[in-house]
């Protein structure tokens, strides 16, 4: 991921994504912080252009946000009479993924989405992409090369971090000596890291709030499970507990129910239904998510589709699509969680 800007904290605000900057090109419906998320409907600019073929690369649906991932991209790009989708299998497989990518650029698409299984082993068949002509939209995990791609579009990791610890933070203000532990995801992967030094950036701001323990899980339900036990295991008092990743969370709290522990609060990450619903519901210690919305997906047809046919983002200056899209990792808690339900995965 991209090293991102260093964003204020906008707690229950919408998210700015592209497809809400898109959908200013023909509607008069409010945007930014006075509209609704996009939930995949509606987009750019519905006034039918040339017809253009997309390819689209993602990755292989073994994880929930992975699978809302790939839904968002054929849900959007059939909304649009004036675009064929090509889609690969979706891979996790470096050298598989590749050889797709390279099955797309033999078709002549005239535009290819690619999320990468690793964005510095794919750098290479982005930048064969563009040398033939054929821009990419480089979705959330980035190529090495900003030649590789003509736009990036993705999630804010150093902000899911931030807007966590700033959540927490404010619930925990002026409490002496409040705990706080860290279920992060991945260790290895760079997304798990700036997830991990933003929410220590946040925490510094709260003279009082200590980390005192963290563990990396691996997003699954089991690991989730296992490695929260151990966390609630060594400590026998927390105030609260922040969850990289809601797909791991669903482990995370059968192991709290399991322990018979409700003294914390805690946040998640990403924005799955699931947690949505139990946010909702207020029976559980979950009391919040912070957003890494798969429609970025959605967003990144929008844009292919206006790169190939040449159109602009509606509700900027600019004659071209920017270059980077970060969106905006909004928390959700029971104040507003309806507003954000219909972006949920399952």
């Amino acid at each position: 991921m991209p090293e991102t800007s260093r964003r204020g904290l906008l707690l229950g605000t919408a998210a700015v994504s592209a497809g809400a900057l898109l959908t200013a090109c023909t509607s008069n419906e409010p945007t930014g912080r006075n509209a609704a998320p996009s939930s995949g409907e509606g987009g750019a600019d519905d006034k039918p252009g040339k017809h253009v073929t997309i390819g689209f690369a993602g990755p292989q649906a073994d994880h929930g946000w992975l699978n809302a991932i790939n839904e968002n991209a054929r849900s959007r790009a059939g909304k649009y009479a004036d675009v064929s989708l090509e889609t690969t299998e979706g891979s996790n497989d470096t050298a598989a993924q590749i050889g797709q990518v390279k099955t797309l650029i033999n078709k002549k698409v005239d535009v290819l989405v690619v999320l990468p299984a690793d964005g510095k082993a794919l750098t290479q068949v982005g930048l064969e992409a563009m040398r033939a002509g054929i821009p990419v939209v480089n979705l959330d995990r980035i190529f090495a090369s900003p030649q590789a791609y003509r736009c990036w579009v993705g999630g804010d990791n150093y902000g899911m971090g931030l807007n966590a610890g700033t959540y927490i933070g404010e619930r925990l203000k002026g409490r002496a000596g409040a705990k706080v532990v860290e279920l992060a995801g991945i260790d290895n992967l760079e997304l798990t890291k700036q997830r991990s030094q933003g929410f220590a950036d946040a925490l510094k701001n709260y003279p009082g709030i200590e980390l005192v323990a963290r563990q990396a899980a691996e997003f699954t339900v089991e690991s989730g499970q296992a490695k929260t036990a151990q966390l609630l295991q060594a400590q026998k008092r927390i105030d609260a507990l922040w969850n990289h990743d809601d797909d791991q969370g669903v482990g995370a709290l059968r192991a709290i129910q399991q322990a018979g522990r409700d003294e914390f609060l805690m946040v998640g990450g990403a924005g799955a239904k699931s947690a949505m619903e139990a946010i909702k519901a207020d029976d559980s210690v979950l009391k919040a998510t912070v957003l890494y919305p798969p429609t970025m997906a959605a967003s990144a047809i929008d844009l292919a589709r206006a790169l190939a046919q040449g159109r602009g983002v509606g509700g900027l200056a600019e004659l071209e699509i920017p270059t980077n899209l970060t969106l905006y990792s909004a928390v959700v808690t029971k104040e507003n969680v309806d507003q954000y339900l219909p972006t949920g995965f399952s």
